[in-house]
């Protein structure tokens, strides 16, 4: 080698440090081995008071109303971690679960907005729309099993859950029924396997006809992924009957069985499920509990304790927990104050999201909110932090760009992951 290829091949090597470091934007942490995420949406936004952050006793009617947490707190299986009594499963189970109470975003405190925050960790944009983290874990990873969908969503599809401009390759499959299954999935019973292949045929003469990005390219795309699934094999796991009744009786009512279908299809290989609760309003409000809608709050929570704690358990059983990240999201959290008629607003400066499982360190709670749950005292969380957290739980790295039409977009607009969950 003569001199002027030693000082090339040297200078080449000098840059390697630098470059790995760009590549992974500085984040020197274990990657994560989660293979699934199950996203558990309590849609109307759960008051972080009465739930994971429990402060002192509050009264919400009468007229000495005071500030607080409307439920008694009760130990847990970590040491000074402490949530409402109407968990009282999760919280022997809080050693596989880190509340993270310092969440925090400064939009404008409304559902929609909020939602499509919490989803995409980015504002609304006028000329953009940015993909959900289901679909961007969906376009990064796949399905672990090529057979099935990537990203399935059990609740009423939306915008906010949508591939954006990652385009339908990366969407969802929804349904809303447990016991059908996804809407148009099982073929009548007069479509044999000759006339689905020969439908197969001119969807591809269609196919050929549609340029590149285009509406039809992205349709033809879809109805493709939709023959391919369509068929009693994928069908079956929707058949909750082949679960044990003892254990489909734990997992409760209607939520507790879409949890249950979450566990299966990890089983079957969905890389992101999303799983919407309490989509039938059982105690009239949801989780948006104004006014006389935080009488029966109580019902929501002992529902989701029931179902997280069982399925938390029921992964672990089956040697899933450490693969499976748990999350349970909501849209903001609510303020200590109690409104005329004893409810609570909305409040998006300081709330709880929650992680379980995935082969994080778990410390049962993270960040320190005030004495009332409404300002962060130390260890804030931003959106796209908790973004970045859950993909590097996934094994994708967050300091990664997009493609917008050949515009880089970062994939989770500067977040972190909180580091205290790896290692």
């Amino acid at each position: 080698m003569n001199r002027r290829d030693f000082l090339a091949a040297s200078a080449a090597c000098a840059t390697v440090p630098s470059v790995l470091s760009a590549a992974t934007g500085g984040i020197h942490l274990p990657r994560g081995k989660a293979e699934h995420c199950i996203f558990i949406w309590l849609g109307g936004g759960m008051g972080q008071a009465d739930t994971f952050d429990p402060k002192v006793l509050g009264k919400n009617k009468g007229t000495d109303k005071k500030a607080g947490s409307l439920y008694p707190s009760i130990a847990t299986a970590v040491r000074d971690v402490r949530v409402c009594e109407h968990l009282k499963k999760t919280a022997n189970l809080m050693d596989r679960v880190t509340a993270i109470r310092t969440v925090n975003h400064r939009v404008i405190d409304e559902h929609a907005f909020a939602t499509n925050l919490v989803h995409t960790a980015r504002m609304i944009s006028g000329t953009t729309t940015y993909p959900s983290i289901g679909s961007i874990v969906a376009h990064k990873r796949g399905a672990v099993d090529p057979t099935v969908p990537a990203y399935i969503l059990i609740g009423y599809p939306n915008v906010s859950r949508g591939p954006g401009f990652l385009g339908a390759q990366a969407g969802f499959v929804y349904l809303t029924d447990t016991e059908s299954g996804p809407a148009g999935f099982t073929r009548p019973s007069f479509v044999t396997e000759q006339r689905a292949e020969a439908r197969k045929k001119l969807l591809n003469t269609l196919k050929a006809h549609g340029a590149a990005g285009s509406t039809v390219a992205d349709y033809t795309e879809a109805q493709a992924e939709a023959l391919r699934l369509a068929g009693p094999k994928f069908m079956k796991t929707f058949d909750l009957t082949q679960e044990p009744a003892e254990l489909r009786n734990q997992y409760g009512g209607e939520f507790g069985q879409r949890c249950l279908l979450s566990r299966r299809l990890v089983q079957a290989g969905v890389r992101f499920i999303e799983v919407s609760h309490n989509l039938n309003f059982v105690n009239g409000t949801g989780w948006d509990v104004h006014n006389e809608g935080i009488d029966n709050q109580h019902v929501l929570i002992q529902e989701l304790d029931t179902a997280l704690a069982t399925l938390i358990q029921d992964l672990e059983a089956k040697n899933l927990l450490d693969r499976t990240l748990i999350v349970v999201g909501t849209e903001f959290g609510r303020p200590p104050e109690f409104d005329g008629r004893g409810g609570r607003g909305h409040q998006g400066s300081a709330f709880s999201l929650v992680l379980a499982g995935g082969g994080l360190r778990h410390h049962g709670a993270y960040g320190v909110t005030d004495e009332l749950s409404k300002k962060i005292v130390s260890d804030p969380v931003s959106l796209p932090d908790f973004h970045a957290t859950i993909h590097w739980a996934l094994g994708i790295d967050p300091t990664q760009d997009l493609m917008d039409n050949g515009r880089p977009v970062p994939l989770t607009d500067g977040g972190q992951p909180v580091k205290a969950l790896f290692g």
